[in-house]
C-alpha cells in the first residue's frame, strides 16, 4: 500500500494544518471550514498525479493545441458530516466528478466504548471508476472501512484513494491491514496516538463540531 504524508514536505499546507489545530483560530468556524477546504484543494492537486491521462486537442483562437488531461472517471465520496468542507475543496478541482455520500458516526455504549453506525448511502455506480474517499479525521480506521464496504454495494472501483487531513498511526496501520494492497492513502499529517476516547492526539478535536457547531 502506498502511504503519503504531505506534512513531511515544507509547503503552505503546513500553515493551514497549524491553523486548524490552534484553539484560538478554531473559534472562527468559517475560517476552520475554509482551511479544511484549502487543504482539500492542495490534496486534490497532489492526488491528480495518481491519475491516468489522455491527450486531447483544444482549438485556441490562434491554432489547435494538444494537452494531457485526466482520463479517470472519478467518484468523490465523503463521510458525513465533517467531510463536507473537505469535499468542497476536492470538488473545486475535480469539478466534473460524480459524487457519493455516506453517513458514519459513533454511537457510544459508555464514555469510552462505541460502535460505528452507517445509516445512509447515496452513490452512483462505482464499477471501473476511481473512488476518492475523503474524511478529515482518520482516528481508528473503522468508519473509513465500513463506509468503503457500504460503497462497494454500488460496484468495485478500479482504483481507490483515501484522503484525510489528520490520521493516527493506529488508523494507518488498520488501513494497511484491512484494505487491498493497491489502495493509496494520502494524509496531510499523521499523529502518533489515540487517547482513551479514541480521539487523535495531538489532533484538533471534533472536526464536525468545529465546522458546524456542537451536536446533542
Amino acid at each position: 500500500m502506498k502511504i503519503i504524508n504531505l506534512s513531511e514536505s515544507n509547503t503552505i499546507l503546513n500553515k493551514f494544518i497549524a491553523e486548524i489545530r490552534d484553539i484560538e483560530v478554531q473559534k472562527d468556524s468559517m475560517r476552520f471550514r475554509r482551511n479544511i477546504a484549502r487543504i482539500g484543494e492542495i490534496m486534490a492537486y497532489e492526488i491528480s498525479k495518481e491519475l491516468e491521462y489522455e491527450k486531447v486537442t483544444i482549438q485556441t483562437p490562434n491554432s489547435p493545441a494538444e494537452q494531457n488531461i485526466p482520463a479517470d472517471k472519478i467518484v468523490l465520496g465523503t463521510i458525513l458530516r465533517a467531510g463536507l468542507p473537505l469535499h468542497t475543496g476536492f470538488h473545486n478541482y475535480f469539478d466534473n466528478c460524480e459524487n457519493a455520500f455516506v453517513s458514519a458516526y459513533r454511537k457510544y455504549r459508555n464514555e469510552n466504548e462505541f460502535d460505528v453506525i452507517v445509516e445512509y448511502l447515496a452513490s452512483p455506480r462505482l464499477e471501473g471508476k476511481t473512488l476518492i474517499l475523503v474524511d478529515p479525521m482518520l482516528a481508528t480506521g473503522i468508519s473509513a472501512d465500513l463506509s468503503y464496504r457500504a460503497m462497494h454495494s454500488k460496484g468495485t472501483p478500479a482504483k481507490t484513494i483515501f484522503a484525510c487531513v489528520i490520521a493516527s498511526q493506529q488508523a494507518v496501520d488498520y488501513v494497511i491491514s484491512h484494505f487491498p494492497e493497491d489502495t493509496i492513502l494520502y494524509c496531510a499529517a499523521i499523529d502518533p496516538v489515540l487517547n482513551e476516547h479514541a480521539y487523535i492526539v495531538p489532533g484538533l478535536g471534533d472536526a464536525g463540531d468545529l465546522c458546524f457547531g456542537e451536536k446533542e
